[in-house]
């Protein structure tokens, strides 16, 4: 049997195509599995804020193709940067036991600490507006590109300090950069951050992601992304969520934005296989009004 995985070509999301791989071959090595690298719209515009030039789809347009084209028979992206409509012929059939969802602050390297009025880089308005609390004295100014890119420009001096998901950073082995990892309370993680998911062709069998597949990160994603499209989030949208299951319970901390910008925080919990219809009725319970 032969399995191509597509991947951004991004060091990141080759290590996470790998990880699906080696999970193919530790379940069937006689699998002959191999890697698909492409670029992607959005890994190629870094001049504009995603949602000047189309949000979160640029990302998965030319995996997607892959796919629909039969060049690749499965596909892997970190699922906060997936649209939350999925096109029915291309499902998400896998998702990762999730890595941690924090987001962490990284210094200019020769920096021990913050200066007064730092400049900060942040990739999203969810992180910018949280930030916001946190530091008031900042500048807090965006910043496009992969990892790898991201510290290359802070430690160019464009930056004091930016802010990425824990989880890439672990990834990639820098966790010796972090200096502070904020709590989930500080700064709400984006939706499904952390969590990785296989797309494919519907139909497709795929008896060999069994052992990569996590059940819990299913319904936390499930959960979250049904916050996110009540409030019809989109990538730049200031919306985020984050879910936790204890037994048979979940519970679901909502951030949602206003077009006053006022910032809203609520908490919802349930049975964890309600997960999308707590997911729902919380973000319309926060649209309703019910602020922070």
């Amino acid at each position: 049997m032969k399995v191509i995985v597509g991947s951004r070509e991004s060091k990141l999301a080759v290590i996470q195509s790998e990880m699906v791989i080696d999970a193919i071959r530790k379940y069937d090595s006689s699998i002959d599995v191999s890697l698909l690298t492409m670029k992607t719209t959005g890994d190629m515009i870094l001049d504009k804020t995603l949602d000047q030039i189309g949000g979160k789809g640029l990302f998965v347009k030319e995996l997607d193709k892959a796919l629909l084209e039969k060049r690749a028979d499965l596909t892997v992206h970190s699922l906060k940067d997936m649209p939350m409509e999925v096109c029915g012929e291309l499902p998400l059939i896998a998702f990762s036991r999730r890595e941690d969802p924090r987001d962490v602050l990284i210094l200019r390297e020769g920096l021990s600490a913050l200066p007064k009025h730092p400049v900060l880089g942040s990739a999203s308005k969810r992180r910018t507006l949280q930030l916001q609390k946190l530091f008031p004295d900042a500048d807090i100014r965006p910043i496009r590109g992969n990892v790898q890119t991201r510290l290359r420009k802070l430690d160019e001096g464009q930056y004091d300090a930016i802010v990425l998901a824990y989880a890439g950073v672990k990834r990639l082995a820098l966790e010796h950069r972090v200096s502070r990892i904020f709590t989930t309370e500080e700064i709400l993680p984006a939706a499904c951050q952390g969590i990785l998911a296989v797309q494919a062709r519907a139909g497709y069998e795929a008896a060999f992601l069994a052992d990569f597949a996590d059940e819990e990160s299913r319904l936390v994603a499930l959960a979250e992304r049904s916050f996110v499209k009540t409030l019809d989030g989109g990538c730049s949208s200031p919306v985020a969520a984050y879910a936790v299951i204890s037994g048979e319970e979940i519970s679901i901390r909502g951030y949602y934005v206003d077009e006053a910008d006022r910032q809203y925080i609520d908490e919802i919990k349930g049975n964890k296989w309600e997960g999308e219809a707590l997911g729902r009725q919380l973000a319309l319970a926060m649209k309703g009004g019910r602020h922070e």
